[in-house]
C-alpha cells in the first residue's frame, strides 16, 4: 500500500507532541518474561521467535541476514555500509524528508547496523502504529530509492569519517591488527570502505548488493511485545514476504588468526599510544565455549574484575581501562582488546600483558576467579533482558549462533557444569600462541618485532 498520504504528514507542532507521549512509553516499557519463547512460521513459511508481553503496547522487532562487508565486492568495499545508511533516506514514492517525518510523528524507531558477517535492523513501534511501522521497514528492505543526491550526501559523510579514521590511532591500530591476522581474507576489510573505493560505489552497486544479501533463507527474526502469533506471521510476510528466496552470497573461506606473537608499531605524534592486541577465540558450537566464555571474563573481559584491568590499571596506574571479547563469524573466532596507555608506559604495558597471558595459559584460573566469575556471570545477564529491544536482540543472536531456543533457561546450568580442570585446558588451548599487537603512537620503549613462536 501508499503511504505518501496527507493524513500521515501532521503539523511539526503535533509530531513533537505524538513522538514525546510515544517515546515516555517506550523508556519506561518493563522487560517482557523473555523465557516464554514461542517458535512459530508465519502463513509464509518464515520462522519467527516471539515474545508476548501486554503490559505495554510496544513492539520491538529485532532481524538479521548473513551477508555484511565479507559481501563487498573487493573493488567496491564499503558498499553493504552505504546500502545501510540510504535505507531510510527513500524507499517507495517517500523522499527522504518524508520518510523521516513519518517516523517521527509516529514515534517510529528503525535502525540498521552491518558487521563482516550480518546485517542486522532493529525496529520499535508502538502497537496503534504497528501497520505504518511494518510498511516503513518493507519499503526501506524492497524499494529504497538511493537517489543520487542522497548517495553523494551519504558518500561526503562516510569519505568525511574515513579520512579522521587515518589519523586517529585506535582505529589504526583496529584496522592493522585484523589486516595482519586476516591478510587477504575479507575479514581483514574495512567495514565502512576504504579512501579509494569508497568514490567508486555506485548506485547499481546499491542495488545490486541489496538483491544479493537480502533474501529469505539467511533471514533470522525476532518480536517481543503487545503482539500474538496470528498479527506477527501477517506483518512479518508483509514487510518480507516480497524479498528473494535465495540470496546469492559469495562465499568466505575459514581462517584462523595469524602474526601471534609479533608485535607492529606505528610511530604517531598524538598524546596516548593506542594498542589492539588478540588472539584465537573459540566459537559458540565448540563444546569448550563456555569455558572459554568464564575464562575471558576472567582474563580481560571483566572490565573492573579482570586480571588485566588489575594487573594493569590498578597496581600500575598503566591506563586509564583495558579489557578484551571474544568474536565470532561465521569462519572464525578471536579475542580481541585494546588500551590506551601513555608513550613512555607501552612498553611496561605490553610486558604486564604478555605476562598475564603466560600465566593464564600455564596455570589458568584459580578456584576463587572461578566461583566469582560464575556468579557473576549469570547475575548479569539479567541486564541484558531489560527491555523489549534487549530481549528482541538476544533472540536473533541466539539464533545467529545456533544457540537453541532453550538457550536462556538452560544459560545458568552451562554456567555451573563448567570445572576448574575445564578452564585449565581451555586457557593453555586459548593463549598459548600468545597475542598480536598492533601499537600506535609515540613508543620509543618498543618496536616491532616478528613472532618468537
Amino acid at each position: 500500500m501508499s503511504m505518501h498520504q496527507p493524513a500521515f504528514l501532521r503539523s511539526a507542532a503535533r509530531c513533537s507532541m505524538a513522538f514525546l507521549a510515544a517515546a515516555f512509553v517506550l523508556l519506561v516499557s518493563p522487560a517482557a518474561d523473555a523465557t516464554n519463547i514461542e517458535r512459530t512460521l508465519s502463513p509464509g513459511g518464515i520462522e519467527i521467535w516471539l515474545v508476548r508481553d501486554v503490559t505495554v503496547p510496544l513492539i520491538a522487532v529485532d532481524f538479521a541476514f548473513r551477508g555484511g562487508a565479507a559481501q563487498d565486492p573487493a573493488d567496491k568495499l564499503g558498499v553493504g555500509s552505504m546500502v545501510l545508511d540510504l535505507l531510510d533516506e527513500g524507499a517507495g514514492d517517500l523522499d527522504a524528508n518524508a520518510f523521516h517525518e513519518l517516523m517521527e510523528c509516529k514515534a517510529i524507531e528503525l535502525r540498521f547496523h552491518i558487521g563482516r558477517d550480518h546485517i542486522r535492523g532493529t525496529l520499535r513501534t508502538l502497537k496503534e502504529n504497528q501497520d505504518e511501522a511494518f510498511e516503513l521497514l518493507r519499503l526501506s528492505l524492497t524499494a529504497p530509492q538511493f537517489e543520487a543526491n542522497a548517495i553523494e550526501r551519504i558518500r561526503a559523510q562516510v569519505m568525511s569519517e574515513l579520512q579522521h579514521q587515518t589519523m586517529t590511532p585506535s582505529n589504526i591500530a583496529s584496522r592493522t591488527w585484523w589486516d595482519t591476522a586476516f591478510p587477504g581474507h575479507p575479514y581483514a576489510r574495512q567495514v565502512n570502505g576504504t579512501l579509494e573505493t569508497v568514490p567508486r560505489i555506485t548506485a547499481d552497486d546499491l542495488r545490486a548488493y541489496a538483491r544479493r544479501v537480502f533474501a529469505r533463507d539467511t533471514l533470522k527474526v525476532a518480536v517481543v511485545g503487545d503482539i500474538d502469533a496470528a498479527t506477527a506471521g501477517r506483518l512479518i510476510d508483509s514487510t518480507f514476504g516480497s524479498l528473494p528466496a535465495k540470496a546469492e552470497l559469495l562465499p568466505v573461506p575459514s581462517a584462523t588468526p595469524q602474526g601471534l606473537g609479533r608485535r607492529i608499531v606505528f610511530d604517531l605524534d598524538v598524546p596516548q599510544t593506542s594498542v589492539t592486541f588478540g588472539g584465537s577465540g573459540i566459537a559458540p558450537d565448540d563444546p569448550d565455549f563456555m569455558a572459554a566464555y568464564i575464562v575471558n571474563h576472567i582474563f580481560g573481559g571483566g572490565s573492573l574484575s579482570s586480571r588485566l584491568f588489575r594487573e594493569v590499571r590498578e597496581k600500575r596506574g598503566l591506563a586509564y581501562g583495558i579489557s578484551d571479547r571474544l568474536v565470532w563469524l561465521d569462519q572464525t573466532a578471536v579475542m580481541i582488546g585494546g588500551t590506551a596507555v601513555r608513550a613512555d608506559a607501552t612498553g611496561e604495558a605490553i610486558d604486564v600483558i604478555d605476562d598475564q597471558v603466560r600465566k593464564m595459559a600455564m596455570d589458568g584460573p584459580t578456584a576463587e576467579e572461578l566461583t566469582k566469575a560464575k556468579t557473576y556471570l549469570k547475575g548479569s545477564f539479567e541486564l541484558e533482558l531489560d527491555s523489549s529491544t534487549k530481549i528482541a536482540s538476544q533472540l536473533v543472536t541466539m539464533q545467529l549462533d545456533q544457540l537453541g531456543i532453550d538457550y536462556i533457561e538452560h544459560r545458568s546450568a552451562l554456567i555451573d557444569a563448567v570445572t576448574l580442570a575445564d578452564t585449565k585446558r581451555v586457557a593453555k588451548r586459548m593463549l598459548d600462541g600468545g597475542l598480536l599487537y598492533t601499537v600506535v603512537g609515540r613508543s620509543k620503549d618498543i618496536t616491532s618485532k616478528r613472532a618468537e613462536r
